[in-house]
């Protein structure tokens, strides 16, 4: 209210308030910024694509544009959660715990202060490892779902006190491995999830695995 009245003080002989008039009263650049147009949209994606490609200064640009331009915390840390997910995934699962962290405090915190918390997740999350191999495991294994559709487990994985004979249970085992097949007959051999360069230690445990039940490529 007061950048309000000391622009109208300073307005033009028909009184009319300008945009020059309302930048010097609030002494900053008004933001052309709307919550429910494209600048909305794009400025998000931007901000997904600028923290996807591990850019925390580019990150924390967008992260302010939006929240100058009054942006809803709750939308950004959505996304936030998100990308922690589909673009940082078991390359560093932490990532998600900062995201859901986040949008915990936008929650209990609020704004103005849940800002430090949305700023520690958008460097968090820029400067992380990333990999899309849960988002592409996730799309095969559906993927093969909708063009097979789904069988019945087998019977020694039901959930029925009766069906379960049969079942080996890997504890009772050395290592924790049982060779017993977990899969339907219809998905024998499918291989959905397929670790990449940023989990090279989940790759290795896979194969690990694998090794050990019998099932090594």
């Amino acid at each position: 209210m007061n950048a309000l009245e000391l622009a109208c003080s300073n307005a033009g002989p028909d009184g009319a308030v300008g945009l020059e008039q309302a930048e010097d009263a609030l002494q900053r650049r008004a933001l052309l910024y709307d919550r429910q147009a494209d600048r909305h949209y794009d400025t998000i994606s931007a901000w997904i694509k600028a923290t996807r490609g591990s850019d925390p200064d580019a990150s924390l640009y967008y992260l302010a544009v939006m929240l100058e331009g009054g942006e809803d915390p709750r939308f950004i840390v959505r996304r936030m959660v998100v990308l922690a997910s589909e673009d940082i995934g078991n390359a560093d699962p932490q990532a998600l715990l900062v995201a859901t962290a986040a949008a915990q405090a936008v929650e209990h915190v609020g704004m103005p202060e849940c800002q430090f918390a949305l700023a520690q997740a958008a460097i968090y999350l820029s400067l992380a490892p990333k990999s899309d191999a849960a988002k592409r495991a996730l799309g095969a294994s559906r993927g093969f779902i909708r063009e097979h559709g789904a069988e019945l487990p087998p019977r020694h994985l039901r959930s029925s006190t009766r069906s379960d004979r049969g079942y080996d249970n890997p504890h009772g085992r050395p290592g924790h491995f049982s060779p017993q097949e977990l899969m339907p007959d219809a998905a024998i051999g499918e291989r959905f999830y397929e670790p990449d360069d940023a989990e090279a230690a989940l790759r290795e445990r896979l194969e690990e695995i694998r090794r050990a039940r019998g099932r090594a490529s």
